[in-house]
């Protein structure tokens, strides 16, 4: 098991190597939580993750003891840059299994760090179960992306940096996937100040961990699916959770359309790129999920930025719609002349505006004489949009919302 020594050895390591990431104060979600918020900046490291502080720490200790060793990683974005990167400092070879639907500006990404990547497998489990026997075979170190206490002790130098800018926080919020950061985080945390709260937040995609620690012992999920990737882990790691069952005091979990929001809150009120992970404590304060006294002083870890831009778009969809910013309705008018102006004359008096319109006539599902028309409306929020419901049903509308 770890100890305090552990972070701190693993921070002089780290000194001169890793980006002492910003430790901010967030005006915004402090307004809007009550608490005094404080934005740990991870997506502001120097591969876009905290996960470079584990895998530096980790092969940092194995090059100590064996300079031409090698390291073998599986993973599908964030630690293997971590590893490639640390690799390259070192000057061994690294190889890193990903799974084969990786996007290429991810294996790009680990490549340009000088790593050699096999693509192997459908997901991160099979790449993982190939990372394994690939390094058994050639003599390798494997690199765990949390369930190494070397690993952890990396990633807990977040909490020493958070300490030295501000000693009496009340709460940190840590995002949780296989439970390496948290492990590393509540150690160090609850060594500073015992009475501290250390909360972890998981997608309801991905509920492994907090289900596993609510039953106090190791249950896998069947399947995950979350745009939080960098906490999609479906099994839970028997290691990592005996740490998180002595340290994290309570585990909540989030939404899709809740991270969704938090990513385009993120990119609008802090100016800050973070995928869907690192936007899960966010999340988390800005809907409600955190019960802390007012006023208390409250750390979110902000793990990573790494988003991948081909769903960027999907997200900021999802994050309008549940912000009350974005409207998609699917009404039935009479097909005559002079319907469809009706309804968008409505539209323009509660000041509604439409972006996407659609017309079909032509639906099995339609009774003769009748139309379909899709809108998507710029709204001004949940109250824009009640009204707009309001007003339609007194003109005699049928229409349901699309989500």
């Amino acid at each position: 098991m770890l100890n305090f020594e552990s972070f701190k050895d693993a921070g002089s390591r780290l000194r001169n190597v890793v980006y002492k990431t910003p430790f901010s104060f967030a005006p915004n979600l402090t307004k809007l939580s009550g608490y005094n918020v404080y934005l740990k900046k991870e997506n502001l490291q120097i591969t876009g993750s905290f996960k470079l502080r584990g895998a530096f720490n980790k092969i940092a200790l194995v090059v100590n003891e064996n300079k031409n060793a090698n390291v073998v990683a599986a993973s599908a974005g964030n630690h293997a840059q971590g590893v490639a990167f640390a690799a390259n400092y070192f000057g061994i070879k690294a190889t890193i299994v990903m799974p084969e639907s990786t996007p290429l500006t991810k294996v790009q990404g680990v490549m340009e760090y000088g790593a050699e990547v096999v693509l192997h497998g459908l997901n991160y489990d099979e790449a993982y179960k190939r990372a394994v026997e690939f390094a058994n075979e050639c003599g390798a170190v494997f690199v765990h992306p949390f369930a190494d206490d070397d690993v952890i002790a990396g990633q807990g130098t977040i909490a020493l940096e958070m300490f030295e800018e501000i000693d009496n926080l009340d709460a940190i919020i840590v995002p949780v996937g296989g439970g390496g950061l948290i492990s590393g985080i509540a150690m160090v945390a609850k060594e500073l100040n015992p009475n501290i709260k250390i909360i972890g937040v998981s997608s309801e995609g991905a509920p492994a961990m907090k289900e596993s620690f609510e039953a106090k012992k190791p249950i896998d999920s069947l399947s995950v699916r979350t745009i939080a990737d960098g906490i999609a882990v479906r099994d839970t790691s028997p290691f990592t959770l005996e740490y998180i069952l002595k340290n994290v005091d309570q585990m909540i979990t989030v939404c899709e359309d809740e991270i969704a929001n938090a990513i385009l809150f993120l990119l609008e009120k802090q100016k800050l790129l973070v995928e869907g992970a690192g936007a899960v404590g966010v999340a988390a304060i800005m809907h409600g999920k955190i019960d802390l006294p007012k006023g208390s002083n409250v750390a979110i870890v902000v793990s990573g930025g790494n988003i991948d831009v081909t769903m960027l778009s999907l997200i900021i969809e999802k994050g309008l719609m549940k912000s009350g910013r974005k409207m998609k309705l699917k009404v039935t008018l009479i097909d005559k002349p002079g319907a469809l102006m009706r309804f968008t004359e409505i539209l323009q008096n509660v000041g509604a505006n439409i972006v996407q319109i659609g017309y079909d006539r032509t639906s099995i599902d339609l009774e003769f004489g009748d139309a379909h028309v899709s809108v998507s409306l710029e709204t001004k929020g949940d109250e824009h949009q009640e009204e707009i419901r309001i007003k339609l049903k007194e003109a005699g509308f049928s229409f349901r919302e699309v989500h």
